[in-house]
């Protein structure tokens, strides 16, 4: 049995939440959680949510045990990019791009 949850149109690069979600690939939920909460990335909030949120659904839909989970995939995706644009000098327009990512966190018990 797995538990699955996804968070969408998170506002964090993919790039630099990959490196948050590598840390926690494989371990135990309350390991995870404590890697999670001494990490100082802002892509650490949204990931331990996610991880919660997958041990809710777990527990509530599938009647797991929340001592025995562990995070059996954790992945992150690319979400859509918005487009912003800064003016620069002698009229020329930079291109922002604020980037967006979509967050999946499956558990399964030991």
């Amino acid at each position: 049995m797995e538990a699955k949850a996804v968070a969408r149109y998170i506002r964090i690069a993919p790039r630099k939440a990959r490196v948050v979600i590598d840390l926690i690939r494989g371990k135990s939920v309350d390991e995870a959680v404590n890697i999670l909460r001494y990490t100082p990335k802002a892509a650490a909030k949204p990931i331990e949510k996610v991880i919660w949120s997958a041990v809710a659904n777990a527990e509530h839909n599938y009647d797991m045990n929340a001592d025995e989970l562990y995070v059996a995939e954790a992945r992150v995706d690319e979400g859509p990019t918005i487009k912003r644009y800064r003016p620069r000098a002698q009229g020329r327009v930079y291109p922002v791009l604020k980037r967006t990512c979509h967050i999946t966190v499956v558990v399964k018990e030991r």
